[in-house]
């Protein structure tokens, strides 16, 4: 029966194979798009809907316009082989910032989050030499048991891991403020008015507390955010597969290596959200992250906020002073608002939506070289059962075992392997042997899949977006990457391949046409310093606000950047709520 199956189900790469998603209005049987609101929302994303809940409760009539058939963004559930419902793009939750989960009553509107322990395993080949060296490193929340996974590497690792996660830690509770202020607009501090200056004074003094919090220590916490991360990890450890493991967050998603200078921060913006009260927790979303967008919805649409799916905005509408006065739709629909926040990236946002006539010639040059590069394809995986790693083989029953509800890490043994990954695109081609992020949520949650199935999200890097001499891609490319990925799993977890029901393959392009992520970015631009805080997305715009009066950004693309962590969908409707007043 599952080899019948397999057979039917392997279709195009990249395009769905089956799609189930709810085509009606979130706003209630028979509401139908109004000609004119205070605030319109571009997008549905997870931001666009923070933003949403909050516009509406601050007094604003607010519409969200979404492009697709489903709401959220990249954070959906879909059905996309019969039977299984994936996360198809973004799969895990911890940055989503607690004020959001409080004020908008999210575990009131049904979300429920499955928190991981352990959470992170990675299984090691044989060394080849007929040696006893340890199989796979399993790290979680236990710190004596996680010292004793570490001490069969080096003990002295073991003893320096407790140091180094408080080390992290204080960092994170530093820069934590950050993340819920609009930057520190340095144009209003020297030529703003009086009450201008002393709110962005108000941002100066979180900037210095943050530098105040972290003492003495403040070079070596620069050095985390400017080094390599390998130079980091190199002052801590010694052990290869330690080291490689943790540096999976600091690229992850990202056009880096782990000799990249900067990759560091990348690592602590993983490590910087949390959980049930649990910094640095990540979990999986019951019913998928698609739930979380739900439950965003549900906490809108209670406050009153409209949210319309299958409505694509092709135009923001100016006037003839240059400020904004609502959104025209791909069907020739005009709708009027004083408002617009757009969800969507920097670059769909001012470069096509927004007439450029209107915009300063620097600011277009800049959002032109915004770097949104990524080197990642997601592919999405049914399977008749659990994959049996050679580290930890499945007990006779099938039933899922600690290390299956992990971020599982596989082609991480060692700093080298994920250097050479990153060399490889450099060259623009995919990895030969990429690193993969490999995760099966239907092990902690059963509703994902048939009895006895599973989901598998492989999280896979390092993969261009134009192939070498300019090729694109193609079927045949998508195929053959993702045989590798599954050749690679094989030498990990054999019988793999044959327990495949369906797969679902999404490289940079696909990313970005289907979910409007640019390049194929998740984070709508690199995560870098030069793409941070007072540059992002560019200089002297990093407040949400834009040239354009009445127009905000509200998405990954402003400060403080991706990951679905809600933070730019509710510092953007704050800032448009004050600007509103003085309308």
């Amino acid at each position: 029966m599952a080899a019948a199956r397999r057979g039917r189900l392997l279709g195009k790469a990249g395009a769905p194979l089956f799609l189930r998603g709810c085509r009606s209005s979130h706003s209630g049987t028979g509401v139908s798009l109004k000609r004119e609101y205070e605030a319109i929302v571009i997008g549905a994303g997870h931001n666009g809907l923070v933003a949403a809940a909050y516009l509406q409760k601050g007094g604003l009539k607010t519409a969200v316009l979404e492009r697709r058939h489903l709401v959220g963004g990249a954070a959906v559930t879909e059905e996309i082989i019969p039977g299984f419902r994936f996360s198809r793009a973004s799969y895990l939750l911890s940055l989503l910032r607690p004020q959001i989960y409080s004020e908008l009553e999210l575990k009131k509107h049904g979300l429920r989050v499955l928190l991981r322990d352990p959470y992170s395993f990675t299984p090691l080949l044989e060394d080849g030499q007929g040696g006893k060296a340890p199989h796979s490193l399993l790290l979680g929340n236990n710190m004596a048991e996680t010292q004793s996974q570490i001490a069969q590497f080096s003990v002295r690792d073991a003893q320096a891991f407790p140091k180094y996660e408080a080390f992290m830690s204080r960092l994170v509770s530093a820069i934590d403020p950050l993340l819920d202020t609009c930057p520190v607009d340095m144009a209003v501090l020297s030529q703003g008015s009086l009450l201008q200056r002393l709110r962005a004074l108000r941002g100066v003094q979180i900037l210095f507390r943050a530098g105040f919090a972290l003492g003495k220590q403040l070079p070596q916490y620069y050095q985390v955010l400017t080094a390599p991360i390998s130079k980091i990890l190199d002052l801590w450890f010694e052990s290869e597969p330690l080291k490689a493991t943790l540096a999976t967050d600091a690229v992850i998603g990202a056009m880096a290596g782990p000799h990249t200078p900067g990759s560091g921060y990348v690592l602590l913006h993983h490590v910087m959200g949390e959980l049930e009260g649990r910094q640095g927790a990540w979990g999986y979303v019951t019913g998928g992250m698609g739930e979380l967008s739900q439950a965003l919805a549900r906490a809108a649409t209670a406050l009153g906020a409209e949210i319309f799916t299958e409505k694509t905005v092709a135009q923001i509408l100016l006037s003839s002073d240059g400020k904004v006065r609502g959104v025209g739709l791909q069907d020739g629909t005009e709708v009027k608002s004083r408002l617009v926040l757009s969800n969507a990236s920097p670059q769909l946002t001012f470069l096509e939506l927004t007439p450029k006539e209107q915009l300063p010639l620097e600011f277009v040059q800049r959002l032109s070289q915004f770097d949104t590069r990524s080197p990642v394809t997601k592919i999405n995986v049914a399977v008749d059962r659990l994959p049996s790693f050679l580290a930890a083989p499945n007990t006779s029953d099938g039933c899922p075992l600690p290390h299956h509800q992990c971020s599982i890490h596989l082609n991480c043994e060692d700093m080298d392997t994920l250097h050479q990954a990153f060399e490889d695109v450099s060259q623009g081609r995919p990895s030969s042997r990429p690193v993969i992020e490999l995760c099966i949520p239907s092990a902690l949650d059963p509703t994902l899949a048939p009895p006895g199935c599973h989901v598998v999200s492989l999280f896979t890097q390092y993969t261009p977006y134009t192939l070498a001499g300019g090729r694109q891609w193609n079927d045949q490319e998508r195929d053959a990457y993702a045989d590798r990925v599954f050749d690679c799993i094989e030498a990990y977890a054999p019988g793999f391949k044959a327990s495949v029901i369906g797969r679902d393959v999404l490289t940079p392009p696909d990313l970005e046409r289907i979910f409007g992520l640019p390049g194929g970015n998740i984070f709508h631009g690199a995560m870098s310093l030069d793409q941070l805080y007072f540059a992002r997305p560019v200089p002297s715009y990093s407040s949400y606000r834009s040239p354009v009066q009445g127009l905000y950004l509200c998405g990954s693309g402003a400060h403080p950047g991706g990951g679905v962590m809600g933070a730019v969908g509710r510092n953007a409707a704050r800032t448009a709520l004050e600007d509103f007043k003085k309308l």
